[in-house]
């Protein structure tokens, strides 16, 4: 499946959050990452970012689509992050 994840967390978590994104997921902007995940990987990230959010103050979305076709998206501006390594 082809996920999307939005996260808006306290200061404090970011940098929690930021890493488990990046294990999964490639960089897009700023608190976005996509990429293409088995359901079983998808099933760990979100059970990770449960582990280390607030769920009474932070704020994490996740859209997912059965490849990245199906996925239309438009840039304005500068376009940052991109498909990278996956550390």
């Amino acid at each position: 499946m082809f996920a999307i994840v939005v996260y808006d967390t306290a200061v404090e978590r970011n940098p929690k959050v930021l890493k488990i994104c990046r294990k999964y997921l490639h960089w897009t902007q700023r608190s976005v990452f996509q990429g293409e995940l088995t359901t079983a990987q998808y099933r760990a990230l979100i059970a990770a970012l449960r582990a280390v959010i607030d769920p009474d103050h932070d704020s994490i979305v996740t859209y997912t689509a059965r490849s990245p076709e199906f996925v239309e998206s438009t840039t304005l501006g500068v376009r940052l992050g991109g498909p990278g390594d996956i550390l």
